[in-house]
Parts: structure tokens; C-alpha cells; sequence
């Protein structure tokens, strides 16, 4: 039996019309290619790199605080800025940009194309690769427009850390108000309870009458149900305080610190603060970047004269020898009316982000010259309340009380006295609150200081 020589039944790669390697070839280079960064866009990625080891290392919320009412006011501060929605959303809107500048640099996808011609049988078949080449600079302006608009958005998220870092301080000093005021009123309690005693002693005494004993009880009911309300208050403040800690409402309560944040260090006597508040504050940066992002728009407005190419190759597998059919083609941009309005209408938009850079720079030299006045204001009402006439009021009242028990003055004079201490000692925990919130806003938001170890790129 003669046996069959043995063949190869696979296609030997040699064999392979030479059309179909160098479109292959050429498909896979271009499979494979990777876009080319430009310097807008690895100053980008940098940023954001630093920004997320810190904020979200490998996309996860880092651990969190654990809060106790002993904890640091720093920890406080540190759940906030980690776990706030808002600030969340912000660095995911800014991360999203930060991805577009690729997409905006990169050439369109190259296309596969297919063509035969049938009579009554496959006369030509003819596969091809074809690239769309946008016109010059148009990539560029394009990348460049993409990275001033993740400009934009990286200082928005510069903003919502401020911002949250501000809700908390303004929830937590106005709690620390209402503790103090709390308290200011039970110590008048205090002292209309020994008033009263010794109303009660002197009525039976025949020395005053029993209208001393109802004005003393009056009083305590007045400052009982001022006490209420007091008490009352504390369920909103409580619910904006937990939400500064980026908590939903289903998740438990907070506790409430113990420890209260302390007053913003900051020197309003120099002339410098101004200058480093137009430098430093994120929405002016914002806005400074709208008009960078304006100006991109412009020159891609002016590239839309530049025509765009497409090239590319077809081979006619049918044919013997093999034939290759280069195409080339290119946009015509002709008409001319809608290329100006396209520049007039970017030059439009630049011309009003200038505006609005200019209307930011006056209303935050408004609002920094309002906020240095309400921290000197309340810097001095603090000092003369709890300094001066808080202590002199206070000295008052002794005399007053000490006067009453021996019949040297009479009971509407100590109750004066009394509403005086009081008067005195809640404008002066109100004055507080004004100076430390005016100086926490004037850091936080208009000079934009941020606090240590906010999660931001410088």
C-alpha cells in the first residue's frame, strides 16, 4: 500500500497577500498606541495623584476618625473633610476632567473599510484601513482646552474643602454658644433662688414684702422658659453639625465635642492680607481659569478653518498582481460665516469670564474689608463685655445683694443688678461667637488657608 506523502493543511504566513501583512501590521502599531501627554495634562495627573493618596487612596475613603466627645477638635475636622458628599462629588468632577484632557489630545479611532464589486462573481475585494487626521494644532487646543476646564473644576473642589471645613467650625461655635448661654442662665438661677430666700426670710420677717418673693419667682420662670427655648435650639444646630460630618440622617448621632475649637490665629494689621486673598482664593483662581479656558475656545474657534485630512490604504485581494489603492481626503471648510461667528461668540464668552473675574475681585475685597470689620468689632465688644463691664457688673450685684440682706437697697435695685450680669455675660459669649466665626471665615474662604491636612494638591 502506497502510503500519502503528509501535507500542512494551515496557510503558511508567506503565502498571505502582501495588502493583507501590511494592513495588519499597520492595525496592530496602531492598536497599541498610546496617546502623548502633553504638559498641562501630567501636571494634572500629578495633582491628582497627591490629591487622592491623601483623600482616596486607591479609590477607597481612607479610615475615618473614631469620635469621641474627648476627641480633638483636628479629628473632628478630619472626618469632615473626608467624609463630606460635597466634597466628594467635587474631586470626582475634577477627576473626571482630569481624564478628559486624554480624550480631548488623542486622534480619532482609525477605521476599518470593506469594498467588493459582485457581477456574477467577486471581481475585486478590497479591505482597507483609513485614519482621520484632524487639521494642525487642533489636537493641541483641544488638550489645552480640556486642562483649563480640569482647572476650573480643581478649584471647585478647593472650594467645597473650605467650605466644609467652614460648616463645621460655624455648627461647632454655635453649639459652644449655646452651652455657654445655657449656662450664663442657670447661674442666675442660682442667684435668684438665694434672692429669693432671703425675700422669704425678710417678708416674715416683716422687712419686705411678699412682692420681693414674686419678683424673685417671676424672674426664675422668665429665665426658665428662656432656658426652654435655649434647649429647644439645640436639635437644629445638632442636625447641622452632624451634617458638616457628611452623616445622613439614618446614620447614628455624633458626639458633640467637648473640646471646643479654638480661634483662628490671624493678624489684621497688615497690608498684605488683601493681596494674598486676590492671589490665594480658589473662586478667583476659578474664574482666572474660565478666562484661560475662553481663550483656548478662541483658537479652537480659529482652527475650524484648518481642514481635516483622512488617509489611508486598500488592497484588491482579486487581483494579480495585487493592487494597492491609496485614498486620501480633506475637509473643505468653506463657509465662512459660521467660522467668525464661532470666534465671535468664544471671544464673547472670554469677555465675560474677564467681567466676572473682575465683579469677584470687588465683592471679595467688599466682603474682606466687611469680615476684618466684624472681627475688630467683635474683638472689641468681647473685650469690653467680659473685661470691663461684665466684672464691674458682677461687683454690682454683690454690693446689691449684700446691701438687700441688711435693708439698704430694695429688691428691684439687686434684680437690675442680676439682669445686668446677665446682659453683660451674653453679649459677651455672642461677641465669641461673631469673632471667631468672622476669623474662621475670613481664613477659610477668603483667604483660603486651608486647615492641616486638608486633602488638597498644595
Amino acid at each position: 500500500m502506497k502510503m500519502r506523502p503528509t501535507t500542512n493543511r494551515s496557510w503558511p504566513f508567506s503565502r498571505l497577500p502582501h495588502g493583507i501583512v501590511t494592513i495588519a501590521v499597520v492595525t496592530g502599531l496602531v492598536a497599541g498606541c498610546a496617546s502623548f501627554q502633553s504638559g498641562g495634562e501630567k501636571t494634572a495627573r500629578q495633582e491628582r495623584t497627591t490629591v487622592g493618596a491623601a483623600y482616596r487612596p486607591g479609590d477607597l475613603k481612607p479610615a475615618l476618625p473614631v469620635l469621641t466627645a474627648r476627641s480633638a477638635p483636628e479629628d473632628y475636622l478630619r472626618y469632615a473633610l473626608l467624609n463630606s458628599p460635597t466634597v466628594e462629588a467635587a474631586y470626582y468632577d475634577w477627576f473626571a476632567t482630569v481624564e478628559k484632557i486624554t480624550a480631548a489630545g488623542t486622534p480619532p479611532d482609525p477605521r476599518l473599510t470593506f469594498q467588493m464589486d459582485i457581477q456574477r462573481v467577486v471581481t475585486s475585494l478590497m479591505p482597507g484601513l483609513m485614519v482621520d487626521l484632524p487639521g494642525p494644532g487642533k489636537l493641541t487646543a483641544a488638550a489645552e482646552s480640556a486642562t483649563a476646564e480640569s482647572r476650573v473644576a480643581y478649584y471647585a473642589f478647593e472650594r467645597a474643602v473650605l467650605q466644609a471645613a467652614l460648616a463645621l467650625k460655624r455648627a461647632a461655635y454655635g453649639l459652644t454658644l449655646l452651652d455657654r448661654q445655657v449656662e450664663l442662665n442657670r447661674q442666675m438661677l442660682a442667684v435668684l433662688a438665694d434672692l429669693e430666700a432671703v425675700a422669704e426670710a425678710r417678708n416674715a420677717s416683716g422687712q419686705a414684702t411678699l412682692q420681693d418673693v414674686l419678683r424673685a419667682q417671676i424672674e426664675q420662670e422668665r429665665i426658665n422658659s428662656m432656658i426652654a427655648n435655649l434647649e429647644d435650639a439645640r436639635a437644629p444646630l445638632l442636625a447641622k453639625f452632624k451634617a458638616a460630618l457628611g452623616l445622613a440622617p439614618d446614620q447614628p448621632e455624633p458626639p458633640v465635642m467637648a473640646i471646643p475649637f479654638p480661634s483662628t490665629p490671624l493678624d489684621l494689621n497688615g497690608n498684605q492680607l488683601l493681596a494674598e486673598a486676590l492671589a490665594r482664593n480658589p473662586e478667583l483662581q476659578g474664574m482666572a481659569a474660565e478666562i484661560r479656558l475662553a481663550e483656548s475656545g478662541i483658537k479652537l474657534a480659529r482652527l475650524t478653518a484648518v481642514p481635516d485630512f483622512t488617509a489611508g490604504l486598500e488592497a484588491d485581494f482579486k487581483m494579480n498582481p495585487l493592487l494597492l489603492r491609496p485614498r486620501a481626503d480633506m475637509t473643505l471648510p468653506v463657509w465662512r460665516d459660521k467660522i467668525a461667528a464661532d470666534i465671535a461668540a468664544a471671544q464673547a464668552t472670554r469677555h465675560a469670564a474677564t467681567a466676572r473675574l473682575t465683579a469677584g475681585q470687588i465683592a471679595l475685597a467688599v466682603e474682606f474689608a466687611d469680615l476684618s470689620y466684624q472681627v475688630r468689632e467683635s474683638g472689641r465688644n468681647l473685650n469690653l463685655f467680659q473685661n470691663t463691664l461684665l466684672p464691674k457688673a458682677r461687683q454690682a450685684l454683690e454690693i446689691a445683694r449684700d446691701a438687700y440682706r441688711s435693708g439698704g437697697v430694695d429688691f428691684q435695685t439687686v434684680q437690675e443688678n442680676q439682669r445686668m450680669v446677665l446682659e453683660f455675660g451674653l453679649a459677651a459669649a455672642a461677641a465669641r461667637e461673631q469673632h471667631d466665626r468672622a476669623l474662621a471665615e475670613l481664613s477659610l474662604i477668603v483667604l483660603a488657608r486651608p486647615p492641616p491636612g486638608a486633602p488638597l494638591a498644595k
